[in-house]
């Protein structure tokens, strides 16, 4: 387990050493601020290449929801696997529970999101973290997320 007191970071290359996620599911496009069995702050640059903007909505496009939770999930899941070292890399991370799911103001493209993700709790496989996403220092959405981390 990393030292606790360090902040870390990780760029598009170790995200996806990490995540099994990729395009079109990856929903973060690096780390920072990352603190072993703390926290991680997730960063996502909006564009409005992303494929669901074709369809959500073609003449106002928004980010969904929930793709904004996902991108709340994957930060999270970096999270857990820096706490848990290399031998947890590519290992799924799977979502048990979303909870008090919240959002304030869309999303659309330009938008930079910081993803804010603060360990509550684990026992076991099994991880509780809370979740902000603020774009220009403005809360946007914010969800508890209960997750498990699996072999694959």
């Amino acid at each position: 387990m990393t030292d606790a007191t360090l902040s870390d970071a990780a760029d598009i290359e170790r995200v996806m050493r990490m995540l099994p996620h990729r395009f079109p599911m990856l929903m973060i496009d690096k780390v920072v601020d990352l603190v072993a069995d703390v926290s991680a702050t997730g960063i996502k640059n909006v564009s409005i290449n992303e494929s669901f903007f074709q369809g959500h909505f073609p003449t106002r496009p928004v980010m969904p929801g929930v793709l904004i939770v996902e991108s709340v999930a994957q930060t999270a899941a970096v999270l857990v696997v820096h706490t848990l070292g290399a031998s947890a890399e590519g290992k799924l991370v799977y979502f048990m529970a979303i909870d008090e799911a919240r959002f304030r103001r869309p999303v659309v493209p330009g938008d930079t999101m910081r993803v804010y993700v603060t360990k509550i709790r684990n026992r076991g496989a099994v991880w509780k973290l809370a979740g902000q996403v603020k774009v220009d220092e403005i809360l946007v959405a914010e969800a508890s997320i209960t997750a498990m981390i699996l072999d694959r």
